[in-house]
């Protein structure tokens, strides 16, 4: 995949002959809304000029695939089938192989770097006994690069049939789903919730369910209720006896405690909760994991930060999601929600105390829009990736990009002339949290939250990684 950024004067169709891919692909890959109207800074997937395929009477993804020498995954994957059993005749395919016809001076040096893969796969694919010569107008067949294996995991806060919807769309981007979440009572028992068709389509799409519990609400610090569970031994046992009731009933595989604003003189009783959780799920065959706010020494203070003990975490559970995301706060002034430079520093700290292999770095799914000028306290609007860019065109606003936090964002003047400023996530910058996963050899990354799309995240996600499916 690469990403055009689109220039003053420039549509669709001039991207597309530039870069020798229909139109069409580039319009369905980044589900363009108005592809008529692209806008200045816009950031465009381009896929790769892959051949396509009409399927015959006969053909199964078995018979396609031996016929281009790949794997039935690889075309599956470029076409996002799910079930690998249904094609039918005049299906049109796009199938994953890349040809290059070599120019005058090239190297295969500079041909591998320019794909993604090495000067040995290239040599290996097309039998070259010596790298260091190659003739001009040979044509080569480029090989799939290699994708590092992550874990992917994703909150949902919808339930019911939408929230089913969402998952069966996006189920097989996934390892673990969430859903969030069981709210604790001061008594140890929980708030009912409605998670039975999430978890069905959680095990449809070969993705884990997980049981999500916290102890705050939209109206609730929930500070004094976590003192209360934290504090009592008993109330801890009697929490963890209905949480297992829950995940064995329901078919929940391990269990994410989100607890938020506890008190910094709970902190310890919130690693011997942990330690206990551990101990009582692990005898019955469950996972635990946690949700950590962004740390960046273990000195930090605030309510957010000092009960969440990143080294005991680390040491404790199974693996920890860190939510690196919310600097551009709904009720702050308006900044990148999930700015580079902040994740760095949070995951520089984190690794010191943390395995790496546990750690999933949070990722948001969602834009803001600010009202200028801001005045404390006056909230955000949050919505999806998509409506930014619809905002964009609208207004006519051309997008810049903030190179120290790595993020996208406009300005524009609304029909009763008031200006905004919306701060949102593109392909650039996904691309460059995918980057820092790699750079730092995470786990993995984890959503907040499902329900706004953002179909270039996806596209780029399955580009990076090879996702692990663990059911």
């Amino acid at each position: 995949m690469q990403i055009h950024v689109v220039q003053r004067g420039e549509n669709l169709w001039l991207i597309s002959g530039r870069y020798g891919v229909n139109a069409n692909r580039i319009i369905a890959i980044n589900e363009l809304q108005e592809p008529n109207r692209l806008v200045i800074g816009q950031a465009l997937v381009i896929p790769p000029p892959y051949p396509e395929y009409v399927v015959r009477l006969g053909d199964t993804l078995g018979t396609i695939a031996g016929r281009f020498g790949i794997t039935v995954e690889s075309i599956a994957r470029a076409n996002l089938i799910t079930d690998t059993t249904q094609i039918r005749p005049g299906q049109v395919l796009i199938i994953p192989v890349l040809y290059h016809t070599v120019k005058r001076g090239e190297s295969l040096w500079e041909i591998a770097h320019r794909y993604g893969v090495t000067v040995q796969a290239i040599a290996q694919a097309n039998a070259i006994t010596n790298p260091a010569l190659i003739s001009s107008g040979l044509n080569l067949r480029i090989p799939e690069k290699q994708r590092q294996i992550i874990d992917v995991n994703a909150y949902t806060n919808v339930f019911g049939k939408v929230a089913a919807g969402q998952v069966r769309k996006d189920g097989m981007h996934l390892t673990y789903l969430c859903p969030f979440g069981y709210r604790m009572k001061d008594d140890g028992t929980l708030e009912p919730v409605d998670d039975q068709q999430l978890i069905a389509v959680a095990y449809e799409k070969h993705v884990i369910p997980v049981m999500s519990i916290t102890n705050f609400s939209a109206t609730e610090a929930g500070s004094k209720l976590a003192h209360t569970i934290l504090s009592n031994p008993d109330l801890q046992n009697k929490l963890l006896t209905n949480i297992l009731t829950i995940m064995e009933s329901k078919g929940y595989h391990g269990l994410n405690v989100d607890f938020e604003n506890v008190y910094p003189s709970d902190r310890e009783f919130y690693n011997q909760f942990l330690r206990l959780a551990v101990r009582r799920l692990h005898e019955r065959g469950f996972f635990v994991s946690s949700a950590l706010a962004p740390k960046t020494s273990s000195e930090q203070k605030g309510l957010l930060y000092e009960a969440h003990d990143y080294a005991a975490h680390g040491d404790i559970v199974d693996f920890v999601v860190l939510m690196t995301y919310e600097w551009g706060y709904r009720f702050g002034p308006p900044q990148s929600i999930s700015p580079i430079n902040e994740i760095r520093r949070v995951l520089d700290y984190a690794v010191t105390v943390i395995p790496r292999n546990k750690i999933f770095m949070g990722f948001q799914l969602y834009a803001r829009d600010w009202l200028l000028p801001h005045v404390k306290g006056q909230q955000a609007e949050t919505f999806d990736m998509q409506e930014a860019v619809r905002r964009a065109i609208q207004h006519g606003a051309e997008i810049k990009y903030d190179q120290l936090s790595q993020t996208p964002y406009y300005r524009y003047v609304d029909e009763k002339q008031h200006t905004h400023e919306v701060w949102f996530e593109d392909a650039r910058s996904a691309q460059a949290k995918f980057d820092l996963v790699k750079e730092y050899n995470l786990r993995g990354v984890s959503y907040w939250v499902l329900g706004y799309p953002f179909p270039q995240n996806w596209v780029l996600l399955e580009d990076n990684f090879q996702i692990r499916k663990l059911i």
